[in-house]
């Protein structure tokens, strides 16, 4: 499956921002998807999953602000950005895996869309 991240931008403080991410060659139905980001210097960090089941997963520093979604009709899925925050500036990858374990390590994923840069100013 090859993935497509859009929708990054730059905003500002307390601004919301919804994040999509495309499959092309699988159905986003099959795997489990998630977000991930990188700001400047540091670590990659696990932003938000949609596991089997429809099972929900938050990173805690975008627990109640940020929410995933899919659609799988139009085989696609979203991160919703609300109240947006200088430290939330990252380039932000969806990814998808065909297994459902350890869903918050970016270790788990095969497949990574190309990123798309966010930045919100203070």
């Amino acid at each position: 499956v090859q993935l497509q991240a859009s929708g990054g931008g730059l905003v500002q403080t307390g601004d919301s921002l919804r994040l999509s991410c495309a499959a092309s060659g699988g159905s986003f139905s099959r795997y489990v998807v998630g977000w991930f980001r990188q700001g400047p210097g540091k670590e990659r960090e696990f932003v938000a999953a949609l596991g089997r089941g429809a099972r929900i997963f938050y990173g805690e520093a975008v627990e109640g602000r940020f929410t995933i979604s899919r659609d799988i009709a139009r085989n696609m899925v979203y991160l919703q950005m609300n109240s947006l925050k200088p430290e939330d500036t990252a380039v932000y990858y969806c990814a998808a895996d065909n297994g459902d374990y350890e869903i918050r390590s970016w270790r788990t994923y095969d497949y990574w869309g190309q990123g798309t840069l966010v930045t919100v100013s203070s």
